[in-house]
């Protein structure tokens, strides 16, 4: 027999268990009456109860798919594989697998690069010199990384996330682009390069009517950090839609760096109000280069293209000074942005296109010793930088694997400032987890082992660094499952076709 105190004991056990079975009944019971009358989800008013698991799996499914059930290679908008190689290459492991490739070689569009009888010993191996931008400015920059980090707001990104780019761009000696959000000191913290974005909205740079303001912009050239100037025409997450910031990033500091009211969600044009043709692209290039004295270039993504020969020809027509320093070309699948997704699904060309006809116009137009180009649009991997550089651009630039090096897990929480990594959210006990002194070490990991790797692809083809790669040492696969050389392959039609939609355009 049990003591009477167990008894007492078991006896409250007791009735807390079935208190606790009526609480559950009762919920159920609630639960049940309102699925059977609410008249909104079909499900729930069909299998009350039961019904609202579908919408929990649902959320739940996007989680349990990248960990239990994809396969390395079949995820997006990054796959297992890609991850791993950036998270692996951040903590310094060098980016090596063993067994063999898990990447399929016969999808059309593959690039394969073709390596050489004799490749370069590590003897003569070059070092990838700077790379002069804006010959025509008064403080022309000379780039020393042709891997960069890739435009990303402060208010996009957090605190913590803009602290270990910073220190980590400055450790890895690459420039960091501060995205259309303005400079913070978060910015110049780790004193690395900055090329300083100005959006449609004109943020950090504007007056109080929202133009652009010459004085903000000599005080933010001011700073010896700031190398370039970038104007950002569009981008690929939303091509033809200007920048959002929902209301709850606005907090106070984010609100005084960009110059909008606090608490408001940040909408901006879907163009430069002022900039309506290629003369007034020109006009507003060398008002910027003129006010600065540093190197002026614009980002787009391609959709139509004869903009971009009559562009040139406008150049020719004013002096090659006139022309933007440098072409940084987006692609349209998407970023690192929220965007409405019937744009980042189905408006501008990829990079895999627009980057090798942007290269070839500029080539026949003789003006691409003139203007840098530089790529951008998921080149995460050594392999999509070297094609970047053998399709014809001079940099490369990356936003997405730097997330992934600051510990980024493609939880798609980007734009509702519940990001769980700390990354792309404001609120404080996310922040914590981003710790920027552990995370800047990993970004410039992540950095020099994707370089390295790069230079090996190039010494494997036969030339002494990344630069001197060259069409001819790729081959793309074809429906025919035989690759081609891209060297042989016309990116630009010969003749511009006379229907398409370009510049100026109508009120």
């Amino acid at each position: 027999m049990l003591p009477i105190w167990a008894m007492e004991v078991l006896s409250i056990l007791t009735q807390l268990f079935i208190l606790a079975v009526g609480f559950i009944v009762l919920v159920v019971i609630v639960i049940y009456i309102r699925d059977i009358s609410q008249t909104r989800d079909a499900v729930r008013r069909n299998y009350p109860v039961v019904g609202r698991f579908r919408g929990l799996f649902t959320t739940l499914g996007e989680f349990f798919r990248q960990y239990f059930f994809a396969l390395d290679r079949e995820e997006l908008p990054f796959n297992r594989a890609e991850r791993d190689w950036v998270y692996r290459s951040s903590r310094g492991h060098g980016g090596t697998i063993s067994f063999g490739s898990t990447k399929p070689l016969t999808p059309v569009g593959t690039a394969i690069f073709v390596n050489c009888p004799y490749p370069v010993l590590e003897d003569d191996i070059a070092p990838t010199e700077p790379l002069r931008i804006g010959p025509h400015a008064r403080q022309p920059y000379d780039a020393p990384s042709f891997f960069n980090i890739s435009a990303m707001s402060y208010g996009s990104l957090s605190k913590p996330a803009v602290q270990a780019l910073s220190r980590g761009a400055g450790r890895a000696g690459i420039w960091m682009n501060t995205g259309e959000g303005g400079l913070s000191e978060w910015h110049l913290e780790g004193d690395c390069d900055i090329v300083f974005q100005i959006g449609t909205a004109k943020y950090g740079v504007r007056d109080e009517d929202g133009k652009l303001s010459d004085d903000k912009l000599k005080d933010v050239a001011a700073r010896p950090q700031v190398k370039m100037f970038e104007l950002k025409l569009s981008q690929g997450a939303k091509p033809g839609k200007g920048g959002i910031l929902p209301a709850s990033k606005v907090n106070r500091e984010i609100a005084e760096i960009r110059g909008i009211p606090e608490g408001q969600a940040s909408h901006s044009p879907n163009r430069h109000p002022e900039i309506a043709g290629n003369d007034d692209l020109l006009d507003m290039i060398a008002r910027i280069r003129d006010v600065t004295g540093k190197p002026v270039g614009i980002k787009f993504v391609v959709g139509a293209y004869g903009w971009i020969e009559e562009l040139c020809t406008d150049i020719k027509a004013r002096g090659v000074e006139s022309a933007p320093d440098f072409m940084t070309i987006d692609s349209g699948d998407g970023g690192t942005g929220a965007a409405p997704m019937a744009l980042m699904d189905n408006v501008g060309l990829p990079i895999r296109e627009s980057l090798p006809m942007v290269a070839a116009i500029l080539r026949r137009q003789g003006l691409k010793d003139r203007i840098r180009i530089i790529a951008s649009g998921k080149l995460l991997l050594p392999s999509s930088a070297a094609w970047a550089l053998a399709a014809g651009a001079d940099f490369v630039q990356c936003g997405r694997g730097f997330m992934f090096a600051l510990g980024c897990i493609q939880s798609l929480k980007c734009h509702k400032n519940t990001c769980p990594t700390g990354v792309t959210t404001h609120k404080r006990s996310l922040q914590r987890g981003l710790v920027p002194r552990d995370k800047a070490e990993k970004v410039a990991a992540y950095a020099d082992t994707l370089r390295r790797h790069v230079e090996i692809i190039a010494h494997s083809c036969g030339v002494r660094e990344p630069r001197k790669l060259q069409p001819m040492h790729v081959r793309l696969v074809q429906a025919d499952g035989r690759s081609v050389s891209m060297d042989d392959l016309d990116f630009v039609p010969p003749g511009r076709v006379e229907d398409e939609p370009r510049f100026p355009v109508q009120p």
